[in-house]
This record gives structure tokens, sequence and C-alpha cells, in this order.
């Protein structure tokens, strides 16, 4: 299969990129990588009229520290994500998600804006970016804006993103002194999108959780943090009671649809026993953060 005939722009600029977009208005598609557009336009399930290619833009591809955040560029890829010391140093639980991204091949050439743009709803990087806290910047002709990652997953593959804007950075708080992290996922074979998988960071003091996230993917229409089962959890330790509770208001909270690959049933049950994985992870880093 190939795709229809289309147009094509290279911007060298991120107001290159832009201007092309809003020129085009909803005919024009940004490319990066392609691993997740390019199939699309195969299969002419898209048919833009317009291809902006973002590549040649050398300045959103990057990794940075403040004293206070990781700041990413939309262009960065999978794999710089996957092997950078920063990300590992501070970061380590988007180290270990994105080893799950797909294969190498597609690794070295998706990129997180892109990811995060599509919004699948069984992919990783948008759970990360719920459990980290993230912040996306976002350009366009009227300006730059800013959301929290929170905001920006609407449903399955629809984020706040107009046909004129373009995701240009993710900003990540670096976290806690003694937090721990713990990441689980269930695919039928490796590379593959996830069944379920489940995230976590627990921040400890004195031994007691004063700071938890859960997030999910593979369960619902998006990736979603479980604040329910969050707030159970804090001021406690993770017992083996509290741990069946927080794994019980997870699969409250959840709405897993039955497809080809599983039934709604068995990805509640996975959800639940990946979330206690990913929790009791995180409770042994944390304390042995403190050791």
């Amino acid at each position: 299969m190939k795709p229809a005939p289309f147009d094509y722009i290279a911007a060298t600029s991120v107001d290159m990129a832009a201007a092309s977009l809003a020129e085009a208005g909803d005919d024009a598609k940004i490319i990066a990588g392609g691993q997740s557009l390019v199939p699309l336009l195969n299969f002419r399930l898209l048919r833009p009229s317009i291809l902006v290619d973002i590549n040649p833009i050398g300045t959103l591809a990057f990794i940075t520290e403040t004293a206070t955040d990781i700041r990413i560029g939309a262009l960065t890829r999978h794999h710089q994500l996957e092997t950078s010391p920063v990300i590992a140093r501070h970061l380590p639980v988007l180290s270990c998600a994105m080893a799950h991204v797909a294969h190498l091949a597609i690794r070295n050439r998706g990129t997180i804006g892109g990811s995060l743009a599509h919004g699948d709803p069984a992919a990783e990087l948008p759970m990360m970016a719920l459990l980290l806290d993230a912040e996306l910047h976002i350009a366009s002709v009227s300006g730059a804006r800013a959301i929290a990652a929170r905001e920006f997953f609407l449903d399955a593959l629809t984020v706040d993103l107009a046909a004129g804007e373009i995701v240009t950075e993710i900003v990540l708080p670096k976290l806690p002194p003694r937090t721990g992290w713990g990441f689980a996922e269930v695919a039928r074979r490796h590379g593959d999108f996830a069944l379920a998988a489940a995230a976590a960071t627990l921040s400890i003091a004195a031994d007691s959780i004063t700071e938890v996230r859960i997030a999910l993917t593979g369960i619902g229409r998006t990736a979603l943090r479980v604040a329910a089962a969050e707030k159970l959890i804090v001021g406690q330790t993770l017992r083996a009671d509290v741990s069946n509770q927080v794994v019980e208001a997870v699969r409250a909270a959840i709405e897993p649809e039955t497809d080809l690959h599983a039934s709604s049933d068995y990805r509640r049950h996975l959800a639940g026993v990946l979330t206690s994985r990913a929790l009791a992870a995180a409770w042994r880093r944390a304390r042995e953060s403190v050791a």
C-alpha cells in the first residue's frame, strides 16, 4: 500500500512549521518520527494534502537539566530517552519504560512529541507523562501555551492539540529525595502494545509514605492516574492489607474494553496485579535509598 498524493514542506524553524500548518488548516499533518503517521498514510486512513516535516528543526531535539526539572525537546527519540544518563539519574522509571516501547528500530525514529500528540491508549509515554506530572509546551502562529499532561489526553487518539499547533517541549519535574519507582507491563509479545501496564513512584520519610503516584495504560480510552488509590496509601507503610486496598481501588476505577487481544475482566485483573508489583518495587527502592 502507499499513501494518497501529498505536498511536502521541510520546516527549518518552529515559526516556519507553524505558519505552514496555519496556511493549510485542517489539511496538513506534522511528520517527525513517522512511526504512527506513516502506517496511517499507507492504509489511507489519513489523507492530508500537505506533510510538514519538522525533523530539520534541530533545536527541538534535546535533553537538558535545571535545578528542578528535566526538559525534553519534542524531537527527542525514544532511544535517547532510554539511554540518557540524565534521565537514568533523575527519572529512572522513564528509562525503564522506554525499553518496552516497540523495537529498537522504532525507538530510533519515534519521538516523544509524536507519541504524546498521537495519544495511543496503550502506549507507555502518555502514562509516563501523567505519572511524572509533565507539562507540554505548544506553539502556533497565535503564540505559545503550556498544558499539564493530566489535561492533555482527552480520549483515544484525541488530545488537546489544535490543527495548527506543535508540541515543542516536555518539562518533567525531578522526583523528590527518597523516592522509589516501579514499572510492570504485560504484552502478548515483546514490543507489542501493552495489554496493561502500571507505573508508580513512592516517596518516604521515617518509613512512612509521603507521596505516591500510580499511573496505568492499556486499560481504557486513555492512560490515567488513579487518585483514589493514591490517597489510600499516603501516611502508611506498604503492608499487605494496604496494597490489597490499593489494588481493589485501581480495579474499581477503571473500565477496560474487550477486544481481540484481551477481555475486560482480564485487563482489570492485570491492572491490579501490575499495580501491586509496581508499588512493591517502588517501596523497596525508596527504602534502599534511605539505607
